[in-house]
């Protein structure tokens, strides 16, 4: 088979770890196939020296997603290819591609979130590109022979919103980066390390609920401060994600000394960070996996997230769970995990074996049986 996967959003965060793990693991597992990789023209030369194999091509396609020039241009670089099966990573590809092609939907945030404020198209010209994404979305997910989804609250999603058949989509599970599990580094210099912070790892989006969290932790500052705790004056909540508008935007708001907004983290800085947190916190309202949830699981640091049906079942009993719309219940599990650390030590074990379960490697040889899937059956 030729394959082609589109690989434009490498080094982005999510959807590009994805994307890295995804091709290194068939570049180890798969010796028939060929590959050709579309990438950017920043990522060109990186990618030629990453895989030298005649089976595996590399080929420009420096075009933004979510534009124009994907529809025309990008589909004139895929016709030229004349690829059995392409394998598009992320919700977006020209709708009038004909060859055989299977997506990834890692979530319907995008969809079912609109971020109209982040964007500098006046409100209604934004409004207009966001119904052509819609648009988009269904014409993908229609023309798709088969759809990758990375849990099965995400499945149900796709089912309740795109009107897609069922066996149409199947469940991948994907995996914590090893680079963020095998590094030792140490917090070095820093205000919070020691165990006096909770962690967040993501973006600043507003189905992450950040604000509400936020006013949480305030309250518990208060109250640790006025019972003369001698971990309240330390206490910090550090925001780990690269410094987009809302990101800026919440900093404004928030004014706090003890809220830090540590910006974009290395692999290393972000797995010393999470063995050094009292606990990783996840207060989204919606996600299609919960990769930092898992991430921190990996590196044996608690973990305490919304209640909601991706996040239970990545982590199933191995998590404190909070209501994210309640701040008084997220302020309640923070000081129980302050007040009670060492009896949650048991549960960290747990939750550090559950995520051995999960590898790119099994994420990978699951997707290579899909491609052959399709091929076989249309």
């Amino acid at each position: 088979m030729r394959i082609g996967i589109d690989c434009r959003l490498w080094n982005q965060t999510g959807v590009g770890r994805y994307a890295r793990n995804l091709v290194a693991n068939l570049y180890k597992i798969d010796k028939k196939n060929d590959y050709t990789l579309f990438v950017s023209i920043e990522d060109l030369q990186n990618i030629q020296r990453l895989f030298k194999n005649p089976r595996w091509k590399v080929v420009e396609a420096d075009i933004k997603w979510h534009t124009f020039s994907e529809q025309i241009n990008y589909l004139q670089i895929l016709n030229k290819e004349n690829l059995d099966l392409v394998h598009f990573p992320y919700l977006s590809a020209p709708i009038f591609y004909k060859r055989p092609f299977i997506v990834t939907i890692h979530d319907l945030i995008p969809m079912l979130y609109p971020t109209g404020k982040a964007s500098t198209l006046i409100l209604p010209l934004y409004y207009l590109k966001y119904l052509a994404f819609r648009v988009v979305i269904k014409k993908i997910s229609k023309k798709a022979r088969r759809i990758i989804v990375p849990s099965f609250a995400t499945k149900s999603e796709v089912l309740k919103h795109l009107n897609v058949s069922e066996d149409k989509i199947i469940v991948t599970y994907e995996a914590a980066d090893n680079n963020l599990k095998s590094q030792t580094a140490e917090l070095n210099s820093l205000s919070f390390k020691d165990g006096q912070y909770f962690l967040y790892v993501g973006n600043a989006y507003p189905h992450k609920n950040l604000d509400k969290f936020i006013a949480a932790f305030k309250k518990l500052k208060a109250n640790l401060l006025v019972s003369d705790s001698k971990i309240g004056k330390n206490i910090k909540f550090v925001l780990v994600g690269d410094k987009g508008y809302f990101y800026k935007r919440l900093e404004l708001m928030t004014k706090s000394k003890d809220v830090i907004f540590y910006g974009k983290a290395s692999d290393e800085e972000l797995a010393a960070l999470y063995k050094n947190a009292l606990a990783a916190v996840q207060p989204s309202l919606m996600e299609g996996f919960g990769l930092p949830v898992l991430e921190a699981m990996a590196n044996k640091c608690l973990v305490a997230c919304s209640d909601i049906p991706s996040l239970r079942e990545i982590a199933k009993e191995n998590a404190l769970y909070f209501n994210p719309q309640d701040a008084d219940e997220m302020e309640k599990i923070l000081e129980s995990i302050i007040s009670n650390s060492k009896s949650y030590e048991n549960m960290t074990k747990k939750a550090y074996l559950r995520s051995q379960e999960f590898s790119f490697e099994k994420m990978a040889t699951e997707t290579l049986a899909v491609y052959e899937l399709v091929l076989k059956k249309p």
